[in-house]
């Protein structure tokens, strides 16, 4: 019996030297370490990897924040330049003295002018504009036509002739199609459209056809003699009598310039 209980109490003695043995093998606190160092690493690269995608979103953002300014800008631009420019050479203006103005009386020469622009145009008949339209001065708008009345003046010395040409700068819808321009020039007026779709020449309520699929027009003067003016009044419209005018082109844009140049001086 108490070979039996020496012998007991030496097992668990030895079992006590294994645990402590095992709990202070140097290889397994080496392998801890291991697992624990690659724990962080694992982690460190996870966040680098956050900050990465982090840095990519915002990247993402801002390009995202800069189309929808330049949009904004491109906007704003069209609206604060109006639906129809008017501009002469600025050569022409410093040294020969041709300049616009909105009224025939002019304090300031001007080499650029901007019509309003209108929203939501709707169609209308031409016969629905007042035949009084050409009789006020600068932008005078319709509920669903562009007016505009401008002075081209020679306030230089000399006797000059100029050329003037109106273009279709920005179109989109094919809303061209059934766009009409009426241009009073010192009262005369003349309606300007594009050919018929079929090709049967020009439309019934129109004087001239479109010169081209970007141009509108073309106008001169001739002895165009010192302190001279020509009156100009534009008027823009959607022909509701044009076939073209359809539900296909609503919520078409277009922009109009005309555009003046000295082409003799005497």
């Amino acid at each position: 019996m108490a070979f039996g209980k020496k012998k007991k109490a030496e097992e668990v003695k030895e079992a006590e030297g294994n645990n402590n043995e095992k709990i202070d093998d140097p290889k397994q606190t080496g392998d801890n370490d291991v697992r624990n160092t690659l724990a962080l690493r694992r982690t460190a690269k996870e966040a680098k990897g956050y900050l990465l995608w982090i840095r990519i979103l915002s990247l993402i953002a801002l390009i995202l924040i800069m189309i929808v300014a330049a949009g904004y800008a491109i906007s704003y631009f069209y609206s604060k330049f109006g639906a129809f420019t008017v501009k002469i050479d600025k050569y022409d203006m410093v040294n020969q003295g041709l300049t616009l103005s909105e009224t025939p009386e002019y304090d300031i020469s001007h080499a650029v002018l901007n019509a309003d622009i209108i929203y939501n145009l709707t169609n209308i008949s031409g016969e629905d504009i007042p035949v009084t339209v050409d009789q006020i001065n600068g932008t005078h708008n319709g509920e669903n036509y562009i007016a505009y009345t401008f002075y081209l003046i020679n306030s230089g010395d000399d006797t000059i002739s100029y050329n003037g040409e109106m273009v279709i700068e920005n179109v989109t819808k094919d809303v061209d199609e059934a766009i009409r321009v009426a241009v009073y020039k010192n009262g005369e007026k003349t309606v300007y459209g594009k050919t018929k779709s079929n090709g049967a020449g020009k439309e019934g309520d129109c004087d001239e056809t479109f010169l081209s699929s970007t141009k509108v027009l073309q106008t001169s003067t001739e002895k165009f003699k010192s302190k001279a003016k020509d009156k100009y009044t534009v008027v823009i419209w959607l022909e509701g009598n044009d076939p073209d005018c359809t539900d296909a082109i609503v919520g078409g844009t277009i922009k109009f310039g005309m555009n003046f140049r000295i082409a003799e001086t005497t």
